[in-house]
């Protein structure tokens, strides 16, 4: 029998009971994905009209190559869809899984935190939409464009285009998770200060890493994470001292 009962920190379950609850929330994530994805599948043409939306005028014709291609390729950006779609029900499962393993004070301390996920990671989705995407593929297709003949693959397009909308939705996270730890008294305002460059450098790195290798990608994708790093500082001294009794509470028993 799947577990729907809210565990709390004082409940002892056995590893059957976890293994139990962690399929249930499983079950429930696949299924909100499917049910999105069936919702973008029968919207095919309107998210890709959508996805098309960021490239320049002169370069919104795609190319494919096989039989099967058109289809896979539409199955691939539903799939994305959905899971940007899914993603913040699918988030909330796995923090309602680990939430039980904190005290009540510092469950007290990160829950008002939770309210941020899906509207930071709307914001992230909307600034790599109308800021990043418009401004990498200018820059990616109009570079040395006299020495190239420059044609689209909807394969390749679907697939930059959807990884940095979900990457860029999930760096938006930065300071829920900053905030969330200075709650929890893991790190604190003045240490975030303290290290600062490193912090720098880290973020660099990150954006670096992310989809995209040209450097207007890669300078678009760094700026809105040094400022939201930044804003954590910000955030984390006005909101973020810990909880009362969140450290000296003993969480000695078993989740």
């Amino acid at each position: 029998m799947a577990r729907f009962k809210a565990v709390s920190h004082e409940d002892r379950l056995s590893l059957v009971d976890h293994l139990d609850e962690l399929r249930t929330r499983i079950v429930v994530s696949v299924a909100v994905f499917v049910v999105a994805f069936g919702l973008c599948f029968w919207q095919s043409d309107l998210l890709i009209d959508l996805a098309k939306a960021p490239l320049p005028n002169d370069h919104d014709q795609f190319i494919t190559f096989g039989v099967a291609e058109p289809f896979t390729t539409t199955v691939t950006i539903c799939a994305y869809g959905a899971l940007i779609l899914a993603l913040p029900i699918i988030l909330y499962q796995l923090y309602a899984y680990v939430l039980p393993a904190f005290s009540a004070a510092e469950r007290r301390a990160i829950l008002p935190l939770l309210l941020f996920i899906p509207v930071l990671f709307v914001v992230g989705i909307v600034f790599a939409y109308f800021v990043v995407m418009p401004a990498a593929t200018k820059f990616l297709l109009h570079f040395n464009q006299g020495q190239f003949n420059i044609q689209l693959r909807a394969r390749d397009y679907f697939g930059f285009f959807g990884i940095t909308l979900l990457a860029v939705g999930l760096i938006f996270q930065l300071p829920v998770a900053v905030v969330g730890a200075t709650r929890i008294g893991v790190i604190s305002p003045a240490q975030l200060r303290q290290y600062r460059r490193y912090a720098y450098f880290a973020l660099a790195v990150v954006a670096a890493a992310l989809p995209g290798v040209d450097p207007m990608t890669m300078i678009l994708e760094t700026i809105p994470l040094l400022l939201l790093y930044e804003l954590s500082i910000v955030l984390a001294r006005a909101f973020g001292q810990p909880a009362s009794g969140a450290l000296s509470e003993p969480s000695t028993q078993e989740h």
